[in-house]
């Protein structure tokens, strides 16, 4: 990390959000030098024509998949920590998104508090989880067995189970992500046979069921 004044490079499509999170950021760290990105695309572009010592990154902006955005961000500035901020609960992406190369998790719904906690550890190149986070994290040494059938998915098929769930085609998801229907329909059929389900009705009550969309 460099020295200060640190640089932040905020991602989030929400105005409000972005600006909420600059103005507690600069009572904290006041000599901060920022930048706002309200896309993928736009901090991709940030990351590429700067130098960063954090990346706050909304894991759920429009387009891209997020995990896609966080890896690129990663190889665009690997001095940077990326700490994501999700409205998603920590079961569902918090150790997808670490293992992406994440330096920390933190749910929107969280004090501010909770917050400051995570940059500040994450700039001093630690890791940030939550209490219960690593609660859930230690869970994991249990039997592999014993965890949701949709937490042994890639990361890829936990992508299309959600776009699958939430009504897209398999053409439209093909669109999306860049692959042939074949491809899309190869995942799904893994996913069928992996989640021991019969077709995209019963993926459509499995996501509801387990939290996965939203």
């Amino acid at each position: 990390m460099s020295a200060d004044p640190y640089r932040f490079l905020i991602a989030d499509d929400h105005a409000v959000v972005r600006r909420g999170l600059r103005e507690m950021l600069h009572e904290e760290f006041p000599d901060a030098a920022f930048a706002e990105a309200s896309t993928a695309q736009q901090a991709l572009e940030y990351a590429w024509k700067d130098a960063w010592d954090l990346v706050v990154l909304d894991i759920s902006m429009p387009g891209r998949s997020g995990l896609d955005v966080l890896r690129d961000l990663k190889a665009a500035s690997p001095g940077a920590a990326i700490l994501v901020q999700s409205m998603h609960t920590e079961d569902q992406f918090a150790l997808r998104v670490l293992k992406a190369g994440a330096a920390g998790y933190i749910t929107k719904d969280s004090m501010p508090d909770d917050l400051l906690r995570a940059v500040k550890t994450v700039l001093q190149g630690r890791r940030y989880v939550s209490v219960s986070l690593a609660e859930k994290l230690a869970g994991f040494m249990a039997e592999d067995a014993a965890r949701p059938a949709h937490e042994r998915l890639s990361d890829r098929e936990f992508q299309v189970l959600r776009m699958l769930a939430a009504g897209r085609t398999v053409k439209d998801i093909g669109a999306d992500l860049s692959l042939s229907v074949k491809t899309v329909s190869t995942y799904r059929t893994r996913i069928l046979e992996k989640l021991s389900l019969q077709n995209n009705l019963d993926l459509a009550h499995y996501a509801e069921r387990e939290g996965l969309l939203g």
